[in-house]
């Protein structure tokens, strides 16, 4: 961490694209969290003026918080699992519905270092992006080399970023 900067620079800068960016197209964001644990939200609060285009994120760290807070039924968390592109394609649509975003993005993986499996092992992180009034379907699976908790966490913070930017 450098400067007067909370969280680390490569975060710091990207968020301020996305607030930057996303400003000048006019859209508001929302976020949906479980591996991140709000550093979505973090990087882009640390911004000034992130609050013309943030309207909320959501820190859905449980199963049961997921399906409460974002509507993702329990049917596809006990088939698929909280750490699939199912469930994170359900948490962004469940953002939209919940919220006057244009734009959300949902995370959850596998952070480790235990949790995970021969199917999802560590450093498994599912992201997707949905846009208001749009039928484009946006998620994906990624497998993160990380060689602790921070770097997978880290790692995901950035591509959750990129995703927002327009």
């Amino acid at each position: 961490m450098a400067g007067d900067n909370l969280l680390p620079d490569d975060v710091v800068a990207l968020a301020q694209r996305v607030v930057t960016e996303n400003i000048a197209a006019g859209r508001k964001l929302a976020v949906a969290e479980s591996c991140t644990g709000g550093l979505v939200s973090a990087a882009l609060t640390e911004i000034a003026g992130s609050s013309a285009v943030l309207d909320r994120g959501f820190v859905t760290y449980s199963n049961e918080a997921k399906q409460q807070l974002l509507g993702v039924s329990e049917d596809i968390i006990s088939t698929f699992g909280a750490v699939s592109v199912a469930c994170a394609w359900a948490m962004a649509q469940g953002v939209l519905k919940r919220s006057n975003a244009d734009v959300a993005v949902s995370v959850s993986g596998i952070a480790g270092p235990d949790g995970g499996t021969a199917l999802k092992p560590v450093g498994l992180v599912v992201f997707a992006k949905a846009v208001r009034d749009s039928k484009d379907v946006v998620a994906e699976e990624r497998q993160l080399d990380g060689a602790s908790r921070a770097a997978i966490r880290h790692q995901a913070t950035l591509i959750a970023l990129e995703l927002l930017l327009p």
